[in-house]
């Protein structure tokens, strides 16, 4: 009986999320998007960082998800929460 070999544990894989997304995904739209327009002149205020407390996240981040979640009908921040796990797991 032939069985399923594996990756060899001793074997090093290197792979980036670039490699992981196809070139005309709509996530690199998005990224794009929103590195190119100004969020000052949106309204987005930057916050100065306080010296105790964890650091908080860019709001780039933030308006990156919120558009994929917009583009792909997903309105719950749990379902959303879902979905990037799964994609960035993959």
């Amino acid at each position: 009986m032939q069985h399923i070999t594996g990756t060899s544990r001793h074997q090093m894989r290197i792979s980036s999320l670039e490699d992981a997304i196809s070139p005309d995904n709509q996530v690199r739209f998005i990224d794009a998007f929103v590195v190119f327009i100004d969020l000052c002149k949106l309204g987005f205020t930057i916050q100065p960082l306080k010296k105790e407390g964890r650091p908080s996240y860019n709001p780039q981040v933030f308006l990156k998800i919120y558009l994929y979640g917009y583009l792909n009908g997903i309105r719950s921040s749990r379902k959303l929460e879902k979905e990037l796990i799964t994609k960035c797991v993959k």
